[in-house]
């Protein structure tokens, strides 16, 4: 059997509906194909944080471009997506970090994004759930969060009734020369193949720089008001750049339903699903430094994901060089969430040759390649 599209898009994580919504808006004619499901992956695994990051120039770029993206969708979403404004306070445990606060939101004020410092006082009144003694934090009043897996479902409802056909269940064995390749025998030809397999994508492309990241969640029972904000310690990008310890950071974060989410955890060449418990304890150890109260609340899950990484921490968006019907859009590591839609949107505007509202060109993957031969 054989189907045809414009665009084939291996993958239904949140990265590749939103390609799909996107570029079915587009008129393309477009098949979305994936082996689990919907919104399953890193997407389900993740903690839904629409969060602007400024780690360097690039990522802060897109994340802001995204974040600015779903605050424009917002009033389209459906309940089940959750969306919820709640902001981000970085928190600050000592003075030094307190320097990073005024470098931060001297960053963000220069690029137009309003945020507060907060000192011990402030804090506390703003997030009365923090131990005392903390000298202040930075509050990112745009952040939001979603709950992923039915944000995914809703692009996926879109794209559909714009015209476009969801394989679901259906498994995808090779891809390349403008034709993917499914287990049941299927072939599927288009002019544009669109790897959006997250940390799968590698299987599909095994020269993808995309490493595997595990990571940790515990959600807690429902505590209406207990947690306000999206809580971060401000330690948790050096948590995040960590490559070769495991390592664990406070990361909190309150649910519409009441439920509280509990990271997060970061693991290299860990390749098993099962839940760790000597992480899940460094974990809630650090959780419980920062807010004690959680002591004293009932978890009911905790689950894995595997998060994928590149080498410089930026996604791989666009054109791949040794063939041009393929465009990756992968590698995204904990950010796929947020830089969903500004991923579509990049995608989008290379395929139809028209300028984009930020540069592609530091997420292209040809930098990784030029990286790698140069190494």
């Amino acid at each position: 059997m054989t189907m045809s599209a414009d665009v084939v898009i291996v993958g239904a994580g949140i990265v590749g509906t939103a390609c799909a919504y996107e570029l079915s808006c587009e008129k393309f004619r477009v098949i979305v194909v994936d082996a689990e499901g919907i919104g399953i992956g890193a997407t389900a695994a993740g903690m839904g944080h629409l969060v602007a990051m400024d780690d360097s120039e690039a990522q802060f770029r897109l994340t802001r471009y995204s974040q600015t993206l779903w605050h424009q969708m917002a009033e389209q979403l459906p309940k089940s997506v959750e969306y919820e404004s709640c902001g981000t306070i970085w928190v600050a445990a000592n003075e030094d970090e307190m320097e990073e606060v005024h470098r931060k939101h001297l960053y963000y004020e220069q690029r137009g994004m309003h945020c507060e410092i907060l000192d011990e006082k402030t804090l506390r009144q703003a997030e009365p759930a923090l131990r005392g003694g903390l000298p202040g934090g930075l509050l990112v009043a745009a952040d939001a969060v979603i709950y992923p897996p039915c944000a995914a479902t809703f692009f996926c409802g879109r794209a559909e009734a714009l015209g476009a056909q969801l394989l679901i269940g259906r498994r995808a064995t090779s891809i390349g020369n403008e034709k993917v390749l499914l287990e049941d025998g299927t072939t599927l030809t288009s002019k544009i193949i669109v790897n959006a397999a997250g940390e799968a994508a590698r299987n599909l492309m095994p020269q993808l720089p995309i490493r595997p990241r595990k990571g940790h969640l515990v959600i807690t029972d429902r505590y209406p008001g207990k947690i306000r904000h999206q809580l971060v310690e401000l330690g948790y990008l050096k948590s995040a750049h960590s490559t070769i310890a495991d390592s664990v950071a406070f990361n909190v974060q309150p649910r519409v339903t009441g439920q509280i989410l509990i990271g997060s955890s970061r693991q290299y060449d860990a390749t098993d699903t099962a839940v760790e418990p000597q992480i899940v304890a460094r974990m809630l150890h650090r959780a419980f430094e920062y807010s004690p109260v959680l002591e004293t609340i009932s978890a009911i899950r905790v689950w894995t994901g595997f998060r994928a990484a590149t080498p410089d921490k930026l996604p791989l968006i666009g054109p791949w060089s040794e063939d041009p019907s393929m465009f990756i859009a992968a590698g995204h590591e904990g950010l796929g969430i947020t830089t969903s839609l500004g991923t579509a949107k990049l995608v989008a505007d290379s395929l139809l040759g028209r300028a984009s509202r930020i540069p592609i060109e530091p997420y292209l993957p040809a930098r990784q390649m030029r990286e790698a031969t140069h190494a």
